[in-house]
């Protein structure tokens, strides 16, 4: 189980609908996954973060006060931090499960791991970073492209580890604390015999 009591990330993620790209039968083969939020409020604000192993074994969590002048900076800024932890405690080329309870930054993820595999570079559906994000958006694709796979599954606020630490950076400031690890995750669990899980491309989180 994960911090707080809630499901391990890769059952989140197993779980949640990953906006505009469907679930292949490798989804649970992640080797780490990563839940982060963002909090907005007037004149304050934090961003949280939890990365996790597939065997649900804890790597990194963090929690900040950051200002921040809207919810969306919140969001990315927390996705962008994120990514850079855990781009310094993986190894090259290692699979990537990304939780946030944002449905547009979802979306514009897996729209721009999809332009990737484009020919000519062009995602599927339109990238819609909101203003004020167009330097942690530039942050966030750069940090994409350096993992061997990702893909992001939008998850409920009360089902997401990170939220009370966005929400409550104060409180959890001994999580920030807590030692270095570079966890790596165990050997990939074969696929034979199993069925692929339905597409979850177009379910709501509410499905």
């Amino acid at each position: 189980m994960a911090a707080h009591g809630r499901p391990a990330l890769r059952d989140l993620f197993d779980e949640s609908p990953t906006p505009h790209i469907a679930h292949p039968p490798r989804t649970h083969h992640r080797d780490f996954y990563v839940a982060t939020d963002g909090s907005y409020r007037k004149e304050s604000g934090g961003l949280g973060v939890v990365i996790e192993t597939r065997e649900g074994k804890r790597v990194a969590r963090l929690s900040l006060p950051q200002p921040v002048p809207d919810n969306n900076v919140a969001e990315y800024r927390a996705l962008h931090l994120g990514l850079d932890v855990l781009a310094t405690r993986s190894p090259p080329n290692a699979r990537v499960g990304v939780l946030v309870d944002h449905d547009e930054l979802a979306g514009n993820v897996n729209n721009a791991i999809l332009a990737t595999q484009h020919p000519d570079g062009k995602p599927p559906h339109p990238l819609s970073p909101p203003q004020n994000t167009t330097n942690h958006w530039r942050g966030i694709r750069a940090r994409l492209s350096g993992f061997g796979e990702v893909r992001a599954a939008r998850i409920n606020s009360e089902d997401n580890p990170a939220h009370p630490l966005a929400n409550a950076p104060d409180q959890y400031a001994h999580v920030n604390h807590e030692p270095d690890r570079c966890v790596l995750p165990g050997a990939a669990e074969s696929s034979t015999g199993e069925f692929p899980p339905p597409s979850r491309s177009d379910r709501h989180a509410s499905d």
